[in-house]
């Protein structure tokens, strides 16, 4: 399954060679410890990765912000789906553990999708855009500029991983929630750092990604800890 996704995932140039190799080890860890069901999540940001990259490519291209055409490179791959991959591994070994680090991993995976639909489809339909930090205007596709369009999109994202993740058995539907928030919180981190280290040369995009959805995982586990605490 995982092999077949990467194929398809190539011949519809989504993404690079390396970028297919990456996608084929994450798809085989999530499988590996979670089952055929640790496979949907992914999936689904496949999908809204796929769909919302192609929506307004052609105002995309003349803002000069549409995606490369020959696809995701692995740096990009490994950046948003690594950590969800890093937070599943330990499934196999610790299995008194899975609950806890499964909703990490699916948190990572919603904060990847809302990120990426914000950024496409803000840039494809939103008429302004203002910079996170202070609020100033700013060019569509700037980083750390954000738009109601990108952000509510962004959220929605966040909530579909949670909501099939919770309708493939993967996490309870009282958790979902966390998800999507967790999910939220890491995409308005990333366009944070997009504004502040990313511009100012201290951090690279992959870098920025990557930290996002560690946040988001680690959110996550902690939100899950403290509602568990006072349901207690």
């Amino acid at each position: 399954m995982a092999l077949g996704f990467a194929v398809l995932a190539r011949l519809m140039g989504a993404v690079t060679d390396g970028g297919a190799l990456a996608g084929v080890l994450v798809a085989f860890v999530l499988v590996l410890a979670a089952g055929l069901a640790g496979f949907i999540p992914l999936a689904t940001v496949f999908l809204l990765t796929v769909v919302t990259t192609g929506i307004g490519r052609a105002r995309k291209e003349r803002l000069g912000i549409a995606e490369r055409q020959r696809g995701r490179a692995a740096s990009q791959i490994l950046a948003n789906l690594g950590v969800a991959a890093l937070c599943a591994l330990p499934m196999i070994w610790l299995p008194q553990f899975s609950d806890a680090l499964l909703l990490a991993a699916i948190a990572a995976l919603a904060e990847a999708a809302a990120d990426t639909v914000s950024s496409e489809l803000g840039q494809a339909t939103a008429n302004s855009a203002h910079m996170i930090t202070d609020f100033r205007p700013a060019p569509i596709g700037t980083n750390g500029a954000i738009s109601v369009e990108g952000t509510l999109s962004g959220c929605i994202a966040a909530s579909i991983v949670a909501w099939v993740s919770s309708f493939a058995g993967l996490v309870p539907w009282q958790r979902t929630p966390i998800v999507a928030l967790a999910g939220a919180a890491g995409m308005f981190l990333d366009s944070w750092l997009g504004a502040t280290w990313e511009n100012s040369g201290k951090m690279g995009n992959d870098s920025v990604n990557f930290v996002s959805t560690v946040f988001a995982a680690d959110l996550a586990l902690m939100a899950a800890m403290v509602v568990e605490r006072i349901g207690h």
